[in-house]
């Protein structure tokens, strides 16, 4: 079967996953420069470990309509906590720390899932995601909170920047650190608790940071940024959904379409990095011709 792009997203359970991975990809785009600027991708995956046991919560005490609030309550306790570590002055709540308790989360997600029947397929869920079977009500619940996501980064956009390109300027000028921290690292929380009924808790982290990864490969404009950190998820998921229909279809094999879309983001990023490479050895070259004439 050879689909053409419309035909495959004129379906319903594809329209709605191209849709949804549209909803991420603007929000991830918005919270990814402050990810990024921040330089909070660690805290991003620790968040996105953190949620983990609230999924599995969530989902044992009220089924799918447990799963949003349980990572929501998880991922909020998370943010809240990483912020008070105060990861940035190298005591007690350092790196090493937070490692710690992401990885004690983790691991409390794992033993409580696994007490579950069928805990295979739910850890699969879990952790891959069911991109294709996100219902009406999901997604209106992902728009929702994506929305609050981007809108928080939005009001603080300004705050946000100063405090990464000028952390002593930023405090100097009566601002208070703390709040930023906390509004940037909730802002992260709620998208991954967006992403991750539809991508799961591993494949959600691509999408927070490898899209502005991207986006400062290939321009230096600020304003352009986040466009290009949209573009890049809105083009691989596209992609990825299509080729995944395709191949399960044709094939006759399941291929899960999260991790197609995840491996054509970082396609992309590769692509980027070896472009920004040549250019850089090209302008060395055109510079020494240059010194030498």
């Amino acid at each position: 079967m050879d689909a053409t792009l419309l035909e495959v997203f004129s379906l319903p359970f594809m329209g709605r996953a191209l849709a949804t991975l549209a909803v991420l990809a603007v929000a991830a785009g918005v919270v990814g420069i402050g990810i990024s600027f921040r330089e909070l991708e660690f805290v991003s995956d620790a968040l996105v470990h953190a949620v983990f046991p609230g999924l599995v919560i969530g989902a044992a005490l009220g089924g799918a309509a447990g799963v949003l609030p349980g990572a929501a309550v998880a991922a909020l306790a998370a943010a809240g906590l990483f912020t008070a570590l105060d990861r940035g002055r190298g005591g007690p709540g350092g790196d090493a720390t937070i490692a710690v308790v992401l990885t004690g989360l983790f691991s409390l997600g794992v033993v409580l899932v696994s007490r579950q029947d069928g805990y295979v397929s739910e850890m699969q869920g879990m952790l891959f995601g069911h991109l294709l079977t996100v219902t009406e009500a999901q997604f209106w619940q992902i728009v929702a909170v994506s929305a609050i996501a981007a809108i928080l980064m939005l009001a603080t956009l300004r705050a946000q920047l100063f405090r990464a390109f000028d952390p002593a300027g930023f405090e100097a000028a009566g601002f208070r650190p703390r709040a930023a921290d906390l509004v940037l690292t909730i802002a992260i929380a709620l998208l991954v608790v967006a992403g991750a009924q539809a991508l799961g808790v591993l494949m959600v982290l691509a999408l927070l940071t490898v899209p502005m990864a991207v986006a400062r490969l290939v321009t230096r404009r600020l304003g352009l940024l986040v466009p290009v950190a949209i573009a890049v998820p809105l083009l691989s998921g596209a992609l990825g959904l299509w080729w995944s229909f395709e191949w399960s279809v044709g094939s006759g094999a399941s291929v899960p379409p999260g991790a197609v879309v995840v491996l054509l983001l970082v396609a992309v990023y590769a692509l980027a990095v070896v472009a920004r490479v040549a250019a850089r050895a090209w302008q060395l070259r055109s510079r020494a011709g240059r010194g030498h004439g």
